[in-house]
């Protein structure tokens, strides 16, 4: 009877492992779309910054944490991944405080427009990174569509076990870890395709944001406010109808800040002040920044975030320093290569 029972649960173990190698190579590897890797990535970094970015591609394509580093000694980290909703956003920042406190949380503003799930794909590139907490299961809750199950979620096998007729090199050299693809949070982008004609924005009916968006921005005030934390606004710079920041909305937003004495910076207007040159600083045609563009904006915000909100400098100190030079180098180190790569 003994030796059954020993059978069966090393039967059970057995199939346990398999099932979970399975799972681990079939599920994606985003190198070629490395945006579903960042949510992950933040787990090796956690801890010791100083200000953590939320938010869509819109930060990690726009704030590079070397350079505020380098310029003026601010610790901090890009939480932000592809069309990240404004409540994965919270449950995002509700996770991070497990593991620090930072002075400010810097939210950017464009994904208030969503008011309800809006993709599986960018859903599952958003959270399946996440590491399994309280956060992660209300962020699953809040996002699903209603073609999509929490089941999958739980075990991802069941979601993407189809791929294991397409699998390529990747899901089997990154099974078990993968290089970063960010430094610190930030996608560098050093290709250079250049505005060459102004955009005009698509017609809206209505420019109220939604309500469900307004909620969860206020909860992720009062979030920060329970922690000590500051929370900041921005809108990040675009040019592009594709993700316009209609009159309405900035109202709207500018109003709440007033009213719960938060402070929010539109960049947007603020563009020849920064130094952004849509000829040169955006690598899709004024949607987003290269690098070139986001280095000049992490510069401009980083004098605001020191001056305006008394980030503290932290090169003086010898441990953090240490780690943050050796991020340096390698954030220059990718730079070259890419370049590189382009030319």
């Amino acid at each position: 009877m003994k030796k059954r029972i020993l059978i069966a649960v090393c039967a059970i173990l057995l199939l346990s492992v398999l099932l979970g190698l399975l799972q681990a190579l079939v599920v994606p590897k985003y190198r070629e779309n490395p945006e579903g890797a960042l949510t992950e990535e933040y787990y090796a970094q956690a801890g010791g910054h100083d200000v953590l970015f939320i938010g869509d591609c819109e930060v990690y394509e726009s704030i590079v944490p070397a350079i505020l580093w380098e310029e003026y000694g601010i610790s901090s980290y890009v939480r932000g991944s592809g069309q990240q909703l404004v409540w994965q956003s919270y449950y995002l920042l509700e996770d991070s405080l497990r593991y620090e406190k930072p002075q400010a949380v810097v939210f950017n503003v464009l994904a208030l427009k969503y008011g309800t799930p809006q993709s599986e794909a960018f859903n599952r590139m958003t959270i399946d990174g996440m590491k399994w907490s309280s956060s992660k299961v209300n962020s699953i809750r809040a996002s699903m569509t209603e073609e999509e199950s929490f089941v999958d979620y739980l075990f991802p096998l069941l979601r993407f076990h189809s791929r294991i007729t397409d699998l390529s090199a990747d899901d089997f050299r990154y099974i078990f870890d993968a290089p970063a693809v960010s430094q610190s949070g930030y996608l560098m982008q050093t290709g250079i395709a250049p505005m060459t004609e102004v955009q005009r924005p698509p017609r809206t009916l209505d420019e109220t944001l939604p309500e469900t968006a307004m909620d969860y921005l206020e909860k992720m005030r009062v979030l920060c406010e329970k922690n000590g934390v500051e929370l900041i606004l921005m809108k990040a710079p675009t040019n592009s109808w594709a993700y316009w920041w209609y009159d309405g909305w900035e109202e709207q937003i500018v109003d709440y800040a007033e009213e719960k004495q938060v402070s929010y910076y539109n960049f947007i207007p603020l563009c020849d002040e920064i130094g952004i040159d849509w000829t040169t600083d955006t690598y899709d045609e004024g949607v987003h920044l290269n690098v070139y563009g986001a280095e000049k904006l992490s510069k401009y915000f980083g004098n605001i975030l020191v001056k305006d909100h008394a980030i503290s400098d932290r090169r003086s100190d010898a441990e953090l320093a240490a780690r943050w030079n050796a991020l340096l180098c390698s954030y220059y180190e990718q730079k070259k290569e890419k370049e590189g790569a382009e030319e």
